[in-house]
């Protein structure tokens, strides 16, 4: 399998087992959106807490220019260190939601 076929393994597979957390308070469902032509995916919630909307992407990550950018992460989970524990180098993990100025110091990818 090459890399860009088994960094979407690796994410799909990261994500649908998040989404398959069953969410305790309210009527909210959790659902991944896949699209593997652009290599966009997320993890999204929607549903009613009570009298309050739930609506809103939890979790987004890119695939570009061959490296995994985590661009949202609304979660506890640690994503960056999921992805290095499957087998993904910390260089092709860009973390997306810091300022790109900021990135060379994270420890992680840059583009």
């Amino acid at each position: 399998m090459d890399t860009l076929e088994s960094y979407r393994h690796i994410i799909e597979s990261l994500l649908t087992a998040y989404a398959a957390i069953p969410i305790a308070n309210g009527q909210i469902d959790c659902y991944t959106v896949f699209d593997t032509k652009q290599d966009h995916y997320m993890v999204m919630n929607v549903g009613w807490d009570g009298h309050r909307r739930v609506y809103g992407c939890v979790l987004h990550l890119d695939i570009k220019q061959g490296k995994i950018s985590i661009e949202q992460n609304m979660t506890e989970m640690r994503v960056a260190q999921e992805l290095v524990e499957r087998g993904v180098p910390k260089d092709d993990i860009v973390l997306g939601f810091q300022a790109p100025e900021m990135r060379a110091y994270t420890g992680y990818g840059v583009f």
